[in-house]
């Protein structure tokens, strides 16, 4: 390589006119116009124009051998362009290099995918040549912010006092949440390792230790099914703070967030954040992880409809239920019969017995309920809570699935029928349930995980005749509709955590089998601590304005788990398997 290069491509402008520069990259495209050959030179700073003249002969027969993607170096000098060839939507876009040596580097076939061009294509072939694919502009975009936002995490927390520690990639399984991967030990054959779903039980410990501010970026491994903003291995800014309440934890968090977006984006992101409790985004939204910005906000009709002579909705609300509903504003013309059909099937995909939809046309009723209670829709109508062309989606039943029911019908209305909203919507949800009842194992799970501090005043109260009732000291953050960080004061204390253990239905062996060292390590100081996770993926993917976490990782996998480009996940061989003690019944 006789031309090593001197400038970057992107870094030139027309402080560098006169100057001998020295540039390799690839080919982005190249042209003859007029005898003379322009071209498109990338690299990862950036694209400069290039120009040959035909008089340079021996660069110019390099130059007819040349095709896109072709890595070569050129020497020249950078010269302003001609007034009437400006581009002004490139950063380099006054400038060009009139190339007086040139040495080709590596040649290319032509790509199986566009490089200068975004195309629909289907994810597979996108992923088999991601190399190709990470040429493109957007994706350098996207991972060069990633890149800049790990450093602003880094000193930001740094600044804050913590240490960067790596807790173990191999460790116990403790599967009391989604699967975890194993991995066979040959020296221990029978015995597995597992990829950590997040290091939870280590930075607990790292407290226990007294390094009592630690952070990681962490990679975690969860076997579990996939959607856009899922993928089997992932990363998080992983964080563990000693002697701190909740609003220590938030506050810092909110700190970390306005930096990066103002760093990032130029966004300046308002704080204290606006917070909700559990109960109020359900019985408001009908999701624990909401998108504020949209409205639609659930209405119970519930007083409206108490002596109503529709019997199945009178008798729901007598014996403690409700009827709640969204307001659609100003579009109930777009609902014909057949789309209103859709939503009712939707409903009934959700858990819904049925659908009631409510239309005003000019003051007059039209609904599926309107032989029966024509007029408490039209009381309805003349408190204005439904409007001239506006439509309504009700649902009966116990209050907690009518939210549920109407969060989905919600998300669906956004999705179809709301134009997308700019900016970020950024909240968190705060005093969650401490437990859930798991209907398939007839038992009480932890709603977060069981290592979370239940507040003190409700577990006192409700441990052992209502334990529903008990409300968590943990907290999730949500941007956009999506839950970006989850975190808790954790149990300190041995005997609560044992008892806690105890309600979810552990017996003292599964304790000590699964969580023996963490009690252990209780028996010795441990301090008071809590902390979080923020889904760094994620976080990444909503400010770059992508809708899936793919478009922000290297080399993610696709729906299924696979790697179209390496073929992961992919057999082994018969030796593998017998040093492993590991036979297959396929």
């Amino acid at each position: 390589m006789k031309l090593k290069r001197t400038h970057k491509c992107g870094n030139l402008n027309s402080s560098n006119i006169g100057q001998e520069v020295i540039l390799n990259g690839w080919v982005e495209r190249i042209r003859d116009l007029g005898g003379i050959k322009f071209g498109l030179l990338r690299d990862i700073s950036g694209k400069v124009q290039f120009v040959i003249d035909p008089e340079n002969k021996e660069i110019y027969e390099i130059a007819k051998t040349i095709g896109n993607e072709y890595v070569i170096a050129i020497k020249g000098v950078v010269r302003k362009r001609p007034d009437d060839a400006i581009n002004k939507n490139m950063p380099t876009g006054e400038i060009e290099i009139d190339v007086n040596d040139m040495e080709v580097l590596s040649e290319s076939e032509t790509p199986p995918i566009y490089v200068n061009k975004d195309e629909e294509i289907s994810e597979n072939l996108r992923l088999k040549y991601r190399y190709l694919d990470l040429r493109k502009d957007r994706m350098k975009k996207n991972l060069v912010m990633r890149h800049k936002a790990l450093q602003i995490v880094r000193q930001y927390l740094s600044e804050n006092d913590f240490l960067e520690i790596e807790t173990p990639y191999l460790t116990k399984s403790t599967p009391e949440g989604a699967r975890d991967f194993l991995v066979p030990s040959r020296l221990k054959p029978g015995n597995f390792y597992a990829l950590p779903q997040s290091p939870q039980l280590f930075k607990q410990l790292l407290m226990v230790s007294g390094f009592d501010r630690y952070f990681q970026i962490a990679r975690c491994f969860r076997d579990e099914d996939f959607r856009a903003d899922r993928q089997p291995e992932f990363s998080q800014i992983d964080f563990e703070m000693s002697f701190v309440e909740m609003d220590d934890i938030l506050t810092l968090t909110e700190g970390l967030l306005k930096k990066l977006f103002k760093e990032l984006l130029d966004y300046d992101l308002e704080t204290p954040l606006r917070r909700f409790t559990y109960d109020e985004v359900m019985n408001k939204y009908g999701s624990d992880k909401p998108d504020t910005r949209y409205g639609l906000e659930i209405n119970d009709f519930s007083e409206d409809f108490k002596e109503t002579k529709a019997d199945f909705i009178r008798k729901v609300i007598e014996n403690g239920g409700k009827i709640k509903g969204i307001v659609l504003s100003e579009k109930a013309d777009k609902f014909s019969r057949k789309r209103i059909d859709e939503y009712t099937e939707f409903a009934k995909s959700v858990g819904a017995g049925g659908l009631i939809w409510i239309k005003n046309e000019k003051g007059e009723v039209k609904s599926s309920i309107k032989k029966i209670a024509e007029n408490e829709i039209k009381n309805i109508f003349d408190k204005g809570l439904i409007k001239d062309n506006d439509i309504a989606f009700l649902i009966v039943g116990e209050n907690e699935e009518v939210n549920k029911i109407l969060g989905h019908i919600r998300v669906k209305l956004i999705k179809e029928e709301m134009e997308k909203k700019d900016g970020f919507d950024v909240l968190w949800v705060v005093d969650f349930p401490m437990f859930a009842w798991d209907e398939e194992e007839n038992r009480l799970v932890a709603e977060h995980h069981p290592f979370t501090m239940p507040k003190l005043d409700d577990f006192e109260k409700y441990a052992d005749s209502d334990p529903l009732k008990i409300r968590a000291q943990c907290y999730d953050l949500v941007i956009n509709g999506y839950e970006m960080a989850s975190g808790s004061i954790r149990i300190h204390r041995k005997d609560l955590q044992n008892k806690i253990f105890e309600m979810i239905g552990l017996s003292d062996e599964e304790i000590n089998e699964k969580f023996g060292f963490l009690i252990e390590a209780f028996k010795y100081g441990p301090p008071p601590h809590g902390g979080a996770a923020i889904g760094f993926d994620r976080l990444i993917a909503v400010m770059a304005g992508e809708d899936s976490i793919k478009e922000v990782i290297a080399f993610p996998k696709t729906a299924s788990g696979s790697d179209p480009m390496t073929e992961a996940p992919s057999e082994v061989s018969e030796k593998q398997l017998n040093e492993l003690k590991i036979k297959l019944d396929l």
